[in-house]
């Protein structure tokens, strides 16, 4: 058969013939994207993810974890080992109980420090998207304030244990000695308030 030539075909057929060539065309040219520019998305892949990996985050909640087990630990000691020369005063001087309680109250500070930075590093935190990242600095940053506050709210809190324990047996032998142990106890408790300035300035500089 001889084949009909595309001037020999009817005016509706011709029209559909060249509509179809032409969607051909142009669907053929958006499904090709420039090579250009292929490149130039993979250079931007590449470039966030040696700033911000998928594990960076991770160091975010180990900062958060960091605070709050360090932090509770030294106000855990600090309560219970002033906790009992209080109860030891108790049974011989009940009236002196209320003074006493000092060291348990600044023990309970320590924890709500390193709840303040836990809770200001878990609102930096957030998950992936492809608008908004978590760096690596900003992990390490927030590390770094974990373990700041947490570190030294241990050591206040161990410094308040003792202190509170062998001060308030003390102060029930001679009531002169309430003013020295006073001023000890807050000595101890600044260490755990320097700890705190530290992360506050390290969490404000995580967000450049």
């Amino acid at each position: 058969m001889t084949p009909v030539k595309e001037a020999e075909l009817p005016h509706s057929q011709n029209r559909a013939a060249c509509h179809h060539r032409r969607y051909h065309d142009v669907s053929s040219t958006e499904a090709a994207p420039p090579r250009h520019s292929i490149r130039f998305l993979l250079s931007l892949t590449t470039m966030e993810s040696d700033y911000a990996p998928k594990f960076a985050p991770f160091f975010g909640m180990a900062g958060i974890a960091a605070a709050m087990v360090f932090g509770s630990v030294g106000a855990a000691y600090g309560t219970a080992k002033s906790g009992i020369g209080i109860a030891g005063v108790g049974t011989f001087r009940p009236d002196l109980i209320m003074k006493c309680l000092i060291p348990v109250v600044m023990s309970g500070i320590i924890a709500v420090y390193s709840l303040v930075i836990s809770v200001l590093i878990a609102q930096d935190l957030a998950p992936p998207s492809a608008s908004q990242s978590y760096a690596l600095f900003s992990g390490f940053m927030h590390l770094a304030c974990g373990l700041a506050v947490g570190m030294t709210g241990l050591a206040a809190g161990y410094c308040i244990g003792v202190v509170g324990d062998k001060g308030v047996r003390a102060y029930m032998e001679q009531s002169r000695i309430f003013v020295g142990m006073v001023l000890i106890l807050i000595f101890g408790e600044v260490l755990g308030l320097y700890g705190l300035i530290v992360a506050l300035l390290l969490n404000s500089r995580s967000k450049g």
